[in-house]
C-alpha cells in the first residue's frame, strides 16, 4: 500500500495531479479544494508531498490501483471516516470534498442539510444518513485552520455569481433585476455553490411569485 508520495509535480490536471519520482510517474487525485492549494505546497524545485489513500476498482477484467492525495493526515483521516457512511465510497467523497473539511464538519456536527445537500453527489436523504452517522464523532476536524481556502472558496463563490447574472442578462433581464434576484437566492440558500444551483433558486422563486 502506498501511504505517503513525494515527487515533482510535472502536470496539473482538471481532478489530479501528476507527480514523478525516481523515473515513475504517478497520477494522484485530489479533492477539488486540495487540488486549488497545490502550488501553496510546492517546495522551490517543484516538489510536491501528498498523503495517500490507495485502494483499487474491480472491473470484470482487471483491478486499477487509485491513488487519492492530501495535504495532511487529518484531511485523510476525515475522508476515512467520510466513506464509513452507506452508499459513499472513495470516489462519491473525491467528489463530494470541494468546499473546506472544517466547513463540512461543522455542517455535519450543526445538522445542516441545506450545506451537505450542496455538495456534488450529495442530496437530501444521503445529507441526513451522514448526519446520523457522524455527527457528535468529527467535531475536531471543525478545528482545521483553512482561512487559506476559505478566500478561495469566496474567490470561485463571487466568479459564479458574477456568471449567473451574466446569463440572466442574455435571457433579457436588467443588470439591476438579474442582480437583485441572484442576492435574494444566496439570503434564503447562502450555502449555494453552482451556477447552476443558482440560476434554479432563481426560477424556483420566481415562480413562486
Amino acid at each position: 500500500m502506498i501511504a505517503q508520495i513525494c515527487g515533482k509535480l510535472v502536470e496539473k490536471r482538471k481532478q489530479s495531479v501528476i507527480l514523478e519520482n525516481n523515473g515513475f510517474s504517478y497520477e494522484i487525485f485530489l479533492p477539488i479544494i486540495n487540488l486549488e492549494r497545490v502550488n501553496e505546497h510546492l517546495t522551490e524545485d517543484g516538489t510536491l508531498r501528498l498523503v495517500t489513500y490507495h485502494y483499487h476498482v474491480l472491473e470484470p477484467s482487471r483491478s486499477i490501483p487509485v491513488l487519492i492525495g492530501f495535504l495532511n493526515e487529518i484531511e485523510k483521516e476525515f475522508f476515512e471516516i467520510f466513506i464509513t457512511v452507506s452508499g459513499i465510497g472513495p470516489k462519491a467523497a473525491l467528489r463530494a470534498l470541494n468546499i473546506p473539511i472544517s466547513s463540512i464538519a461543522k455542517a455535519i456536527d450543526e445538522a445542516d442539510v441545506e450545506l451537505l445537500r450542496s455538495l456534488p453527489g450529495i442530496g437530501p436523504q444521503r445529507a441526513k444518513e451522514i448526519i446520523a452517522k457522524l455527527q457528535g464523532k468529527i467535531g475536531r476536524f471543525g478545528l482545521i485552520q483553512d482561512e487559506g481556502t476559505l478566500g478561495q472558496e469566496t474567490a470561485l463563490k463571487k466568479d459564479f455569481i458574477e456568471e449567473a447574472i451574466d446569463v440572466l442578462m442574455q435571457l433579457q433581464y436588467k443588470k439591476t433585476e438579474a442582480k437583485e434576484m441572484v442576492q435574494e437566492a444566496l439570503k434564503r440558500h447562502p450555502h449555494l455553490a453552482s451556477v447552476e444551483e443558482l440560476l434554479n433558486t432563481v426560477y424556483k422563486q420566481k415562480i413562486k411569485k
